[in-house]
């Protein structure tokens, strides 16, 4: 017999807090995260933008790009000195957002802690800890150094953040780690969900955490020309999801956690509910390394709903993947317009990369969260920047310039497109109002 599975608590690294203002580590800091998660969802409700010029003065040529960067976010504040140094920074921020979260959801007691033989964790990335190896490059090649730090293997390792994690939080189900690109933190949250809905563990962790801004890594998207350009003037509005004038993506580093619990265990200990997760669903396009495939999203969106129960009608939002690509974005609307058909003209539709940027593996667990508080606060997203359409993304109700409040969305859906033709689509339903 199959199990409902109730979201319960949330958190995330918020890009849009200012640099120094991280709370202490402790309780403060645990009451910090609490609310934090709400904050970077309502600045994102208003239709703001965490995108700013990153510049650098690295040899041989220095980065300038729009991108974003948790640049308020203190490894050594939020974490401890000791414990921070142990974590190459796509694992510090995982930590924290899963330490929010934790907290969030009531559990950081541990006399209310599950039995840890039935509490795991479910981690995305995408890039792991390559930052780790990139400073040994440096070291070596820049700095005449002969030798990397010992570190340097626990720290690059992809699963470091799921480790910690389970270590830190006392976590005994299992701790697996998925690197689907840019599916990976929906993939991660979708087979989470499917671990409790089975019966195997009662809490799991699940979300992703990326650090993007490598010199390597930035540089790599440059050559594939995807990446939106702009100045320090222009930077906050570059990426424009489905835009006439959209010129690509922008990079953004970051990380968001989702607290999943077995719906009776929920409801036997007082949790707040946010959310239902209801369905998941996964397949791969099996066609094109980078082309996304409309056939591909269609069954993954239709595998989602099944999963869910959940018909075309029954769906009142969607936060779609929305990269801002001259591809990609009009591909997706018609995935959108293929399965939702006569709704699909009223189905209200946001792409809040926009406001955050493509944070990789951590996107899908960042696009869940808001999707989960856009069902609990009742307040729809918009996506930012989009006063015109481009004609070749028409047939969907893009919500533009405010958000849509008080539309009773029963149900959401957050879909994730990755490189690789890996698509992952969540389901959730709403439970509660506040």
């Amino acid at each position: 017999m199959t199990r409902r599975v109730a979201v319960t608590g949330l958190g995330v690294v918020d890009p849009f807090e200012e640099l120094g203002s991280s709370a202490k580590s402790g309780e403060a800091a645990e009451a910090a995260g609490k609310s934090s998660a709400l904050g970077f969802f309502n600045r994102v409700a208003a239709g703001e933008s965490a995108v700013r010029l990153y510049t650098t003065e690295d040899i041989p040529r220095a980065i300038s790009v729009p991108a974003v960067r948790c640049a308020g976010f203190s490894p050594e504040a939020r974490l401890g000195r000791a414990l921070a140094g142990m974590m190459e920074r796509f694992a510090q921020l995982g930590f924290a957002s899963a330490r929010d979260a934790w907290a969030d959801a009531g559990l950081g007691r541990p006399d209310r802690g599950p039995d840890p033989a039935a509490a795991g964790v479910a981690w995305g990335t995408a890039l792991g800890g390559l930052m780790a190896f990139e400073r040994g490059y440096r070291d070596f090649w820049q700095h005449g150094r002969e030798r990397v730090s010992p570190m340097s293997v626990v720290l690059g390792m992809n699963n470091a953040a799921a480790a910690h994690i389970s270590i830190q939080l006392g976590l005994g189900n299992s701790s697996l780690t998925y690197s689907v690109a840019c599916a990976s933190a929906a993939s991660a949250i979708g087979e989470a969900f499917r671990q409790i809905r089975d019966g195997r563990a009662d809490v799991m962790v699940a979300g992703g955490s990326d650090a993007t801004l490598a010199y390597a890594v930035v540089r790599a998207w440059e050559a594939l020309k995807v990446l939106a350009p702009g100045d320090e003037a222009s930077a906050p509005g570059a990426c424009r999801p489905f835009h006439p004038d959209r010129a690509g993506l922008v990079l953004g580093e970051g990380a968001a956690a989702l607290v999943l619990e077995d719906w009776d265990h929920a409801v036997g200990r007082g949790a707040t509910i946010y959310a239902e997760l209801a369905g998941y669903g996964s397949n791969a396009d099996h066609s094109h390394l980078v082309r996304p495939s409309e056939v591909g999203q269609v069954l993954a969106l239709q595998a989602a709903m099944s999963d869910a129960e959940l018909q075309p009608a029954d769906v009142g939002y969607i936060n779609v993947h929305g990269t801002a690509t001259r591809e990609g974005d009009p591909i997706e609307v018609a995935a959108l317009r293929s399965v939702f058909g006569q709704h699909a003209a009223a189905l209200p539709v946001s792409a809040t990369k926009a406001a955050h940027g493509h944070m990789m593996g951590a996107t899908g667990a960042v696009e869940a969260l808001l999707t989960v508080l856009a069902l609990h606060t009742d307040v729809l997203p918009p996506t930012a920047h989009l006063d015109t359409v481009d004609p070749a993304c028409e047939g969907v109700r893009h919500i533009r310039g405010q958000a849509l409040c008080r539309t009773g969305a029963r149900a959401a859906l957050s879909n994730s497109f990755a490189f690789g033709g890996s698509n992952a689509v969540l389901a959730f339903k709403a439970v509660q109002r506040r």
